[in-house]
Order: structure tokens, then sequence, then C-alpha cells
């Protein structure tokens, strides 16, 4: 099936097509992402209003809708142009009046003969102690009442577009609802009670009342799934394509790993011992490891990154590993250094710094394996870069590659196993949306002998006594971490504060013990601040979040973070695992301005009762939402419009067993349940899914 199938036609027609949508309407739709008639119909209603027929405005709260049935009195014309025009009517208790402002006498007439009886709706208001209604949204007679809907939907909005327009609207994009074969399967279908496409559709838009717009309506939660299943079976998609492609399978003799683990001072988790497992089994298979480890501050990801690629080295092959910045290359070449040591293996660098012979000799042992471990910047992306035999390339801090870096770095070694590692514990309903393509193993045990961080909450109002503890600790050769605030403005004024905190700093410690890095300053004075803080030179390092990803300096057991009220629960989490690296005790304080928000509160009480970032993680997806907590469009997580991934985790993960054991029976997406799929997938927008099929 190359292109999109007929059955679907009638929903990717212009609005225009659709009854009273005229090209002024159409584009005040497409401010909010209203483009064709299938966006109507996944545009779903918000909130609703009760019309349901009562025998009385009698106690009904001013502001609110009514619905009743009234005998029509006399007419009070307006006495003035524009003025109020007044129709006196009465329901079965009570008497009250109909307004209308700018009113044609002779239409009211026809509408409102005196005398007879009609059905009216609109919002109840108290004017002067007297109840009206003004402009009442129907005026019906009795035999006609069901034109009302006894609870009607409410719509989000654009300026230019009312309520009754997009009624009709989507009024229209539901009469073109076609009757679809079902992707869902029959069992879970059954089990979970949910309807049918067609008559879910119908019932969102029809909501019975407040129950019906809640994302556990049976019509919601289907529409939720269908999102979620068209999407992982997009990802699984790529995952088996991925697959296609051969690996080398790696099997290494234990003999370097063997070496490493008895030069530890301490034993492996348990957790840690898994994931070396699950990457030692997947390297051995002949098709292409894509694998994301993930682990929190300080799980020990690098132990478990260093031992897959000794299996590398173990087969007679060559591994790589790359980071984002030349800093994070530079610590994981000391980290790895001790364990290459061990093992007796040789371990490289490579960065954008290397330049000529220095560099081309790099390249020539790397070309004829002398190098059997390349640690490196994107440089190791280079055309000039070839590998003698590439076995395992490992990316560090996922959300700085995209899915395209990950493929070209692949592409280096004839079918290189891929590991992608990233020390921000994710959610799992966003690991499954972000990552659904990869095999997933955690680190979810912290190593013997870290020890726990305290964690104080400090207002600013005490700055001078948190400067004078700053000093004494410094007296005692300890170092720390000063993190200065997110400026909203811009670049200067968040350079200005850290700026001025630290000539602060500086004027109470001394000069010398002070340095300073931001994001403005040359890659090369940052590195060398860095350097300097590393090497002890220097016991106060003033930072913007530069540091927030990866620095390793044992010595550092203070971290303040200033106005940590307007930093996001997971880069607080990140910045206080850069302290408690070492033997001694570690003090986090979050310094906060007074007053502070409920939720900022919250967010900072959170961090003070638990060092999981799973947990936090979680409490902050709960309170960002997932569209904040990732930030940008290439975070590689779609935007759902039915589906809500913080209330519905819990259907994102049956969605990727669903999609993945759809794919494994049926590849080509050929059986009535995978032609069902390809329409989904049409119905979705998920071209690249279907670019993936006519590939296959």
């Amino acid at each position: 099936m190359s292109g999109r199938p007929d059955i679907l036609f009638p929903l990717f027609a212009g609005m225009e097509t659709l009854e009273g949508v005229g090209a002024k309407t159409a584009k005040a739709l497409t401010q909010i992402d209203l483009e064709k008639p299938r966006d109507l119909l996944f545009s779903l209603p918000y909130s609703g209003v009760d019309r349901s027929l009562r025998p009385t405005v009698q106690g009904v709260q001013p502001g609110h809708t009514a619905t009743v049935e009234v005998t029509v009195g006399n007419h009070q014309p307006a006495r003035t142009r524009g003025g109020p025009y007044r129709v006196h009517v009465e329901d079965s208790e009570t008497s009250f009046q109909l307004v209308f402002f700018h009113a044609k006498a002779d239409y009211l007439q026809r509408q409102l003969p005196s005398g007879q009886r009609r059905i009216v709706s609109g919002k109840v208001e108290l004017f002067d102690g007297i109840v009206q209604i003004a402009h009442p949204d129907f005026i019906l007679p009795p035999e006609e009442a069901d034109g009302i809907p006894e609870f009607e939907p409410v719509y989000p909005l654009t300026s230019g577009v009312t309520q009754k327009v997009m009624a009709k609207a989507v009024a229209g994009a539901l009469a073109r609802t076609p009757k679809l074969a079902e992707w869902i399967d029959p069992a879970l279908l059954d089990q979970q009670r949910w309807p049918s496409w067609e008559k879910a559709i119908q019932d969102v838009h029809a909501p019975a009342g407040v129950d019906g717009l809640a994302p556990t309506a049976p019509a919601r939660q289907r529409l939720a799934y269908d999102e979620f299943f068209a999407h992982q079976l997009t990802l699984s998609l790529a995952r088996q394509t991925a697959r296609r492609k051969p690996g080398v399978p790696t099997v290494g003799n234990g003999k370097l790993r063997g070496k490493v683990l008895d030069s530890l001072p301490y034993r492996p988790t348990g957790a840690q011992h898994r994931a070396m497992e699950e990457i030692a089994a997947d390297l051995a298979k002949n098709q292409r490891m894509n694998r994301l480890l993930q682990g929190d501050v300080g799980a020990g990801k690098t132990l478990v990154a260093f031992m897959a690629l000794l299996v590398a080295v173990e087969a007679g092959g060559q591994g790589a590993m790359m980071a984002p910045t030349e800093i994070l290359a530079r610590q994981h070449l000391e980290s790895l250094q001790p364990l290459a040591e061990a093992a007796g293996v040789v371990l490289e660098l490579l960065t954008g710094r290397d330049k000529g012979a220095e560099r081309k000799a790099k390249l020539e042992a790397l070309e004829d394996g002398r190098i059997q471990i390349l640690v490196g910047t994107h440089a190791v992306f280079q055309k000039d870069v070839n590998f003698k035999d590439l076995r395992l390339a490992i990316v560090d801090e996922q959300h700085r590659f995209g899915v395209a870096q990950r493929m070209e770095l692949a592409s280096k070694g004839r079918g290189a196993h891929m590991l992608v590692m990233t020390a921000t514990p994710i959610p799992r309903s966003l690991s499954l949306a972000q990552y659904g393509d990869m095999d997933v193993s955690v680190l979810d045990e912290k190593p013997a002998g870290r020890k726990p961080i305290k964690t104080a909450l400090v207002s600013t109002r005490r700055l001078e006594e948190v400067v004078d503890h700053l000093r004494g600790a410094v007296a005692d050769g300890r170092q720390a971490y000063w993190v200065c605030p997110l400026v909203e403005e811009s670049e200067v004024s968040e350079l200005t504060a850290a700026e001025e905190r630290f000539k602060h700093i500086r004027a109470a410690l001394g000069e010398g013990l002070v340095g300073l890095v931001h994001g403005q300053m040359p890659p090369a004075e940052k590195d060398a601040a860095m350097a300097k803080f590393v090497a002890g030179e220097t016991k106060v390092l003033v930072a913007t979040t530069v540091i927030e990803v990866g620095v390793n300096v044992p010595n550092a057991t203070i971290m303040v973070i200033e106005r940590a009220e307007s930093f996001g629960l997971a880069q607080l989490h990140q910045l206080r695992g850069r302290v408690g690296r070492g033997d001694a005790a570690s003090t986090c304080l979050l310094m906060f301005h007074e007053p502070l928000s409920e939720g900022g509160r919250r967010r900072l009480e959170i961090l003070r009762e638990t060092e999981d970032g799973f947990r936090i993680s979680e409490e902050d997806l709960a309170m960002r939402g997932a569209g904040d907590m990732i930030g940008t469009a290439q975070s590689g997580v779609p935007k759902f419009r039915v589906a809500d991934l913080e209330r519905q985790s819990a259907l994102m993960a049956i969605a990727q067993t669903d999609a993945r054991n759809l794919l494994e029976s049926d590849p080509t997406l050929t059986s009535d349940r995978g032609n069902a799929a390809r329409v989904l997938l049409w119905l979705m927008e998920q071209d690249k899914a279907i670019r993936l099929i006519s590939v296959g």
C-alpha cells in the first residue's frame, strides 16, 4: 500500500469542505493546529454545560446555565436605541425576564409569541434583584426540545471561532467518520470493554455528563490507546529495521573483565551485574545491539560501560565512547584510566584539540588496531577517523544526540553495536515514549559506600551565614560549588548574576580561592577554570548550570544552589549529584527566595526527602507534565492530542508490548489486523512508520 487508503480521504480534505466552515474560519482554526477534518475528531471537549430540562430557574446559581419550559408573557420594547428589550416569561414556579440588546422587535414577536409555550436555555443572571437570561442560547417550541443536547460539550477555541461554529464543524467531521477494521488485539478490547473506534469517536464528542470528559471514560481511553499504539508501532518498526542490520557477534573470554573485577576495592551491585549480563548477551547476537543504559547519579554506569568495551576488546575488536563535551570526554578518560591499567588495554583520547602530527599518529594507531578503546567528543565522527574493527560504540548523555547521530556513529563500524548512556532518570512512561525503539537496562541501586547527601533548605536572607559556613569548610580543606540562578530575561543578566556572586565570595574568602565558569566563556577558559578546581587550586567554583552533567571532584562536599526554586526537580537532582563522590559527608544547600509558591516549596521538599532519582522524576512529571519536563521539540517525545502521558502511563506499556507482539507475528503488517494497523498509522500521520514498511 503506497499511498493513503481511500477510506480516509474525506478526513484529510480541506476544512472548507465542511458545512459552515468558510475560508476565514478555516484560517482561524489553524491557530490551534486544526487543519483538516481528522484534526477536529481528535480535538476533544474539555468541559460541558448541563442543559437538561428542569422545572424552574429558582435556586439556579447566577452564572450557571438553565433549560426550562416557559409561558411567554408581555414584551417590553427598548426605550433607547440598543437598550434592553425585555420579554416577561413564567416557568412552573416563578417569573423572570429574557433580555435582548440591539433586538429586532418583529423577529422577537415571531420567536416568542405572547401566550405560547417555549423552551429556553441560557445563563441565569441576577440584575437589580431580578432573575434574567440575556440572549438565550436556545429558544424552541416544546416539540423540538430534543434539538437541545442534555450535556453540551465545550471545545477549546481560538479568536474568530465560537462554540456554535466549532460544534458545527465537529459535527461535519463526525458525519465523515468511516467504519474502520479493528487494529486492537481482540482479547485486549474485551478485557478493557472499550468501544469500537467509530463509536469511541462519536462518544467523546457527545459525553453524557462530566464523567464522559475524564481520561478514564472508556471512549477516551480507547482513543488514547490508539495514539500510544500508533506511536509504539512506529518505534517498533524502527527497532525491527535496526535489528535487520547485521551486527558482528562479539563474545569475550572474560579474562580482561576478570582482571578489572579483581582490582576493584568493592563489589558491583546486583543492578550492575544484571546490566553487564544483558549487554554481553546482546553483543553476542548477530544483530546490532541498540540498548539504553539508564542510571541515577552515582549508580556506577562507568564500570558497566567499561566492561562492555572490554567484551569488544576480548573478542579482538575495538570500542569507542563519546561524550558531548571535551570536559566530559577528559573525565571519562580519567575515570577509565585505572580500569584500563588493571586490564592492560590501550586507551586513548581524541578531541577537536588534537592537531597535526599528534592527531595523525593517533589516527594511524586507531586504524591498525593499536588503540583498543577510544574516548572522544564528536571528533570521533569526522570523515578521516577509521577504526580497524569497531565493535561497540557508546554514546554518553543521550539527550544531546538525536537518532540521526546515533545511526551515523553506528555506521562507522561494520555493524557496530550501540549503547547509549543517560544519567537522567526518566519515568517509565516517558522512557517508553522516547526510547521505545531501544532495549533498556536500568541501574537502580547505589553502590555500597556512597554516603547520603544532607539536603537543607535555607532562605536567601541567610546568605551571609552560608558564606561564613563556606569559609570554615574551605579552611578545613574542603571544596564547594556555588550555582547561580537561571535568569530569564537575557544571557547578559545571567552572566551579571554569576559575576556579582563571584566578586562577593572572592571578597569574603580571598583572592585565588574562587573560580568562575559560565556559558559565555570561550571553551578554553572554561576548561582552564574547571581544571583548576579539579586540581584543588581553587576551593569554590561559582557557576551557572554548565556543571550539571558529569563533573567529578571527589573533594567537593558542599553544593549551594541559589534561587533553587527557579530550577526543575531533575536539574536540582543532577546538580546535587556533583557532591557526595568522595569519603567525606556532603551537604546540599537549596537557597530559596521568599515568598515561596506552593509548587516551589513542594519541589524543594521532595529533594529534601529523597535521593532516589526515579522517584524524583515521577514527581517531576506529575507536577510539570511531559511537555515541560523534556522541554524541547527535538526531545523525540510526540505531542499526543488525546492521550495523557502522566495519567495514562500504564497504557503506554501495554501499547509497547502489543506493538512488538504484532510485528513479531506479522512483520510486514499484511494480516487482517496488520492491514488495519496500517490504516491506523495513516490516520495518526505516522509517515515515518509508513516509509519503514514500504522500504521493508
